[in-house]
């Protein structure tokens, strides 16, 4: 594997529109700017290479930002560098075969770089924040996810603990959705399912 590294986003954005890269490793912490400003314009440009995010930012709310602007995958500091080298390797072999990074649970279909979803094939219409909690909900499916999970790692700092947007979303969810998709585990938060699991 050739590795090709520049030190600012200036740097970057030159090399990703001269060269043909399997893959870019992209640190949102850069001198001149937020990583995700850069990618944001690569795929506002149709510069479809395949993105691997790391960052220091480990609040879910973070993460749903880098994949809406286009990230492929996402690493947390501190990292072990094999993760790194198993991630990527896994987006070059994806972008190789046309892979999508779409989440499938039953008959619902979560596209991670559009936020969109359908259901049995229909498109469903989904607010932001609708879209950062089913993505959650998804990623962590079929494990059940509690509120304190879920208000930590989707919702701004500035929602108060007894808050009740997330009775709210998960209400609006479960109407787009069908209400059986989302269920209530009492006293300990809420799994998204496809219809073959158990309660």
């Amino acid at each position: 594997m050739l590795l090709e590294t520049a030190t600012t986003g200036g740097e970057a954005d030159f090399l990703v529109r001269t060269e043909a890269y399997d893959a870019v490793i992209l640190d949102l912490g850069l001198p001149d700017g937020d990583g995700s400003r850069w990618l944001a314009q690569w795929r506002e440009d149709a510069i479809d290479t395949p993105v691997l995010v790391l960052t220091a930012r480990t609040r879910w709310a973070d993460k749903a930002a880098g994949f809406s602007v286009g990230a492929d995958d996402y690493v947390t500091k501190p990292f072990e560098t094999a993760e790194v080298l198993f991630r990527l390797r896994a987006l070059v072999r994806r972008s190789h075969g046309h892979a999508h990074p779409v989440l499938r649970i039953g008959e619902m279909s979560f596209d991670t770089h559009t936020g969109s979803v359908t259901l049995a094939a229909r498109p469903v219409s989904l607010t932001a924040q609708e879209s950062r909690l089913l993505a959650y909900l998804a990623h962590a499916a079929p494990r059940v996810v509690s509120r304190s999970e879920l208000a930590e790692h989707v919702y701004d700092r500035d929602h108060e603990p007894d808050s009740n947007v997330i009775d709210v979303q998960i209400s609006r969810l479960r109407r787009k959705l069908g209400a059986w998709r989302i269920q209530t585990h009492r006293g300990q938060g809420y799994r998204l399912v496809g219809g073959d699991e158990t309660p």
